[in-house]
């Protein structure tokens, strides 16, 4: 991996990041759609590997999902919009995962009972303040939760490191979704937009480097 494309892209996080912590809304709206493209550059200078194509797709859906996202208060259909867009982006990281995953597993599966009990949770404490989103809502939920648990399964077939990144990737992922969720239909949350796009962006990066150090270790078995 280029160090230079990986320092590029933590520093330009660290640096939107303040921005929006002091509420420039009006650079970090600018911003937001050059974050997603530079992680991106990480991934098309990479030597080929089979999981590349999925990968910049997933990226590229993300970014979609960015830039609608930023006119959520314009409509709901932009909204709904970002939501496709992510959604997407998660199934093709599962697709990803089970690419990755030659192993067959049950380790994971007393897992998924936590992945069933936080979905639960989430969804009913939200229930009341989705109004007509509640089958979408729920169908990116349930989307999500399969990525995490994807990523669980993976924690027990990939190199401990590696499985790591993308364990706690996905996490983050969760997390960032369920902060925006909850500050969107059901209270404001202090800092929200520094909360979301900080464990957002660490999803993003974790999942990229986790996947890329996997693809690597392969060519090198190979």
């Amino acid at each position: 991996m280029k160090l230079k494309l990986i320092y590029l892209f933590l520093g330009f996080s660290v640096f939107y990041l303040l921005l929006t912590l002091l509420n420039l809304e009006s650079i970090t709206f600018w911003l937001k759609p050059l974050l997603i493209p530079i992680l991106s550059s990480l991934v098309l200078f990479e030597k080929e590997f089979p999981t590349k194509k999925i990968l910049l797709t997933a990226l590229f859906f993300s970014w979609v999902g960015d830039v609608v996202l930023l006119f959520a208060d314009k409509g709901t259909i932009f909204f709904i919009i970002g939501l496709v867009s992510f959604l997407v982006a998660h199934l093709l990281y599962i697709l990803l995962f089970m690419k990755l995953q030659k192993v067959k597993t049950t380790k994971y599966l007393p897992y998924s009972i936590l992945v069933l009990v936080y979905l639960f949770r989430l969804l009913s404490f939200l229930w009341n303040d989705l109004g007509e989103l509640k089958i979408p809502v729920i169908l990116y939920a349930c989307i999500l939760s399969t990525m995490l648990l994807f990523a669980i399964k993976g924690k027990f077939v990939w190199e401990k490191h590696n499985g790591n990144y993308i364990l706690f990737g996905a996490i983050f992922f969760v997390l960032s979704d369920s902060l925006l969720a909850i500050n969107k239909f059901h209270s404001p949350i202090p800092i929200a937009s520094f909360l979301i796009m900080s464990t957002y962006l660490a999803a993003q990066f974790l999942l990229v480097f986790g996947i890329l150090k996997i693809e690597q270790k392969k060519e090198v078995q190979n």
